[in-house]
């Protein structure tokens, strides 16, 4: 449980950095392609679903939708509902 709550900080921290310095025109799709495989890093497969920001050219969706945290969170919801119940 503590290696999932260090990764939703992880990917709360990076989400913050991509609402700041991700919307510096010219710069976003450099960390789009950074967030997207740090996600991979983190959850493996799941993890792709980042790059979908890069499909995004004007990055206004981007700014609204904390893409790195949703994916933890529901990675997180995942694995609690495959551990055994005591």
């Amino acid at each position: 449980m503590k290696a999932d709550m260090g990764k939703l900080v992880i990917a709360v921290v990076l989400d913050l950095l991509d609402f700041t310095f991700g919307r510096i025109p010219g710069f976003e799709l450099v960390v789009d392609i950074a967030l997207g495989v740090a996600a991979v890093a983190l959850w493996g497969w799941p993890g792709l679903i980042a790059f979908w920001e890069i499909a995004d050219p004007t990055g206004q969706v981007d700014a609204v939708v904390p893409t790195m945290t949703l994916i933890a969170l529901s990675q997180m919801g995942k694995r609690k509902k495959q551990r055994p119940q005591a």
